[in-house]
């Protein structure tokens, strides 16, 4: 297997990606433990939040897992994992107050947010066909296929860059609206820096490796055009 330059970046991107997640998982651990002096759970503190920005519609469901929480637009859901739903701790109300901030993102049609729901659908048909095309087209040495899997995988790479300032603001409202309702005091903003940032990160990170290998088949093509005239 020929190693490629911009392999170096996918692989840093990939190591930052892994280390994101170890950070998210350690600092949700750490602030687990600390408990919010108001006593609010997860669930508590997102029904507030919703209830004052005019979503008493929007129901919030428990769900299985670790950090599964999510906010469903489709069916207009803010789930929550047991760990955020039921907890009292300022993990627990931070991500809880990250999901409902999308909430009203789709509620005031936040640009951003409206463009991932449109692309998301092209998007997640164009990750799985991608990888086949630039397979194809390396093994082939047709490179007119590579170009298409660049067409088909744009879209898949600009899902994930215009998923960063959706969840840098969510993160930014979960912030302020926790301060804004009381669910929080100004001592107790470090803790929620420390879980919401390093979830950020972890799209960062995402977009950096796909942006990556976007570039890579990029650089192939042109110069398998080159190599052919």
């Amino acid at each position: 297997m020929i190693f490629h330059p911009m392999d170096f970046l996918i692989f840093l991107a990939l190591g930052i990606s892994i280390w994101a997640q170890f950070k998210v998982k350690g600092n949700f651990k750490k602030w687990s433990e600390v408990a919010t002096r108001t006593g609010l759970s997860g669930a508590e503190a997102a029904r507030r939040i919703l209830d004052s920005n005019g979503l008493s519609n929007i129901p919030i469901e428990v769900v299985p897992g670790t950090l599964s929480d999510h906010y469903d637009p489709i069916n207009r859901v803010v789930r929550l994992s047991e760990s955020v739903y039921y907890g009292h701790s300022i993990a627990s109300v931070s991500v809880a107050a990250h999901e409902v901030g999308h909430a009203i993102q789709h509620q005031q049609a936040y640009p951003a947010l409206v463009i991932r729901h449109r692309i998301f659908p092209v998007a997640n048909i164009a990750s799985g066909i991608a990888p086949f095309l630039f397979i194809g087209g390396m093994l082939l040495q047709q490179f007119s296929l590579i170009g298409i899997g660049i067409l088909v995988f744009s879209a898949a790479v600009a899902f994930q860059l215009v998923t960063l300032p959706v969840e840098f603001d969510a993160s930014k409202r979960a912030k302020s609206l926790m301060l804004a309702e009381g669910i929080l005091y100004n001592d107790e903003e470090k803790g929620v820096k420390k879980v919401l940032n390093a979830a950020a990160l972890t799209y960062v990170a995402g977009a950096l490796m796909a942006l990556f290998e976007l570039i890579k088949f990029v650089m192939i093509f042109l110069q398998g055009n080159n190599e052919e005239e």
